[in-house]
């Protein structure tokens, strides 16, 4: 017995454990690497391009974190700037108080191993006409892998707020095709809201949360707002598979969440059946929402195999709405299964109870540093008020606000995981409460102890 556990025992020694990307990095994609160990790219001023911008430092080859010693707006003037290389972290909780604020456009993260934390992007319509040129997402992974975005505030895209994306079919096999398109992605802690309905999308009415595209795999949706969104609340698209944990859908037009395989898009590829574990997520209605909603939707002509445990959906007065819904009179069927079909190893999970005030105190940028839109939206879903909306403006538009600068001391950082060495954050006043640390951590301490 000895001979065969001790070569066991020392591959376990040998070969340590991944360490997680932060605390209380959740899912699939928690692991990444990000820019650990790279280098330092400091930005140092608010330009949209140019030495010293945040769009320089993206655009910066090998691995790198970047940090912030401004704070303030970025004004991308319509633009969506692709993130090509890999292994970067943004650390957007590095900047002074207020932090970074990206308006007029959005990111598309097409690589692998990127972290994205503590960033506002407001893409918004910028007087662009109805129906025209314009249909930035806030964020879009495309093609890409082991991608956390946590600790964003992401809103008034003309597209999706934030998506996982790319190719349908790459390849022969639907392993091939898994492969190529976005996989292994966390979206945690967001708020994702006022998607833009009649804005400039070329389709018309476009507001939506996040899309998970076809065949997308790995995928955690974690204690996300959702709020004020017409659709996709998430939506999953054919054969994509994720975890639906602890959200916190607010005011939906049509759709919380739902699945389509669309058979037009398919066209002779052999259909693929979704897989959606949806736990602990709490839908509430608001005014933009329609009598018929459902928690969960299907339409196409895909089936979902689909496990669901201890949600809840109420109307705007508390009466009980449906589980399931369908908008389309296709044959797909939702499958209903004892067992999560898809579920990432040691997530925490908070009861359906407990999910609103926990993510109300704790989605979005800078929770400890909010700006004034987020603040406006926490409020107005805390107080079930607020709609559906067509325009930025229409909610005050474009944050104005005065540039702040502040060195950034690398000493003062856990450099590993981006955390404070102090416990408290730029911009941290000692009435915030800090998040309470995931079961997982308080286990693994209590194993340490012993």
């Amino acid at each position: 017995m000895m001979r065969v556990l001790l070569p066991l025992l020392l591959l376990i020694v040998a070969s340590p454990l991944r360490a997680d990307a932060f605390p209380d990095a959740a899912g699939w994609a928690a692991v990444t690497e990000g820019g650990r160990g790279g280098a330092i790219i400091r930005v140092t001023n608010l330009d949209a391009d140019g030495p010293g911008s945040l769009k320089a430092a993206l655009e910066t080859p090998g691995p790198r974190i970047v940090v912030f010693e401004v704070g303030g707006v970025i004004d991308l003037g319509l633009t969506t700037v692709n993130i090509d290389e890999p292994y970067l972290t943004i650390a957007g909780q590095t900047a002074p108080s207020p932090g970074i604020t990206v308006i007029r456009g959005g990111f598309d993260i097409r690589t692998h191993d990127v972290i994205v934390r503590h960033i506002r992007i407001r893409s918004g319509v910028s007087g662009k006409p109805k129906r025209s040129d314009w249909e930035a997402d806030g964020i879009s992974t495309v093609a890409a892998r082991n991608v956390i975005v946590d600790h964003c505030s992401i809103t008034w895209a003309v597209d999706e707020n934030l998506s996982a994306s790319g190719p349908r079919f790459t390849g022969e096999t639907v392993e091939e095709w898994r492969a190529g398109t976005s996989r292994n992605i966390t979206f945690s802690y967001n708020i994702l809201a006022e998607g833009l309905a009649h804005a400039s999308h070329p389709k018309g009415e476009h507001s939506k949360g996040s899309l998970i595209h076809d065949n997308a795999t790995g995928i955690l949706i974690y204690r996300n707002l959702y709020a004020h969104n017409y659709e996709r609340n998430p939506m999953l698209k054919g054969g994509a598979q994720a975890a639906v944990v602890n959200n916190f859908i607010f005011n939906p037009g049509a759709q919380a969440i739902h699945y389509n395989l669309m058979d037009l898009e398919w066209g002779d590829h052999p259909h693929q059946a979704g897989e959606l574990s949806a736990v602990g997520n709490v839908l509430r209605a608001g005014f933009s929402t329609r009598d018929d909603i459902a928690f969960l939707s299907i339409g196409g002509v895909g089936d979902l195999r689909y496990y669901g445990r201890d949600n809840v959906a109420v109307g705007r007065l508390g009466e009980p709405l449906p589980m399931f819904g369908r908008y389309t009179t296709s044959p797909a069927k939702i499958v209903e299964t004892d067992e999560p079909p898809v579920w990432p190893e040691n997530l925490d999970v908070l009861p359906a109870n407990q999910v609103e005030t926990h993510v109300l105190r704790y989605a979005g940028a800078r929770p400890w540093d909010r700006d004034a839109h987020d603040i406006r939206v926490i409020f107005d879903v805390a107080e079930g008020r607020g709609e559906i909306i067509d325009s930025e403006e229409e909610v005050g538009g474009f944050p104005v606000i005065e540039p702040t600068r502040a060195p950034f001391v690398p000493a003062d950082w856990n450099l590993d995981t981006m955390q404070p060495k102090s416990g408290r954050y730029p911009g941290q006043t000692d009435d915030f409460v800090q998040q309470p640390t995931s079961t997982r951590d308080r286990l693994m301490r209590k194993q340490e102890a012993e």
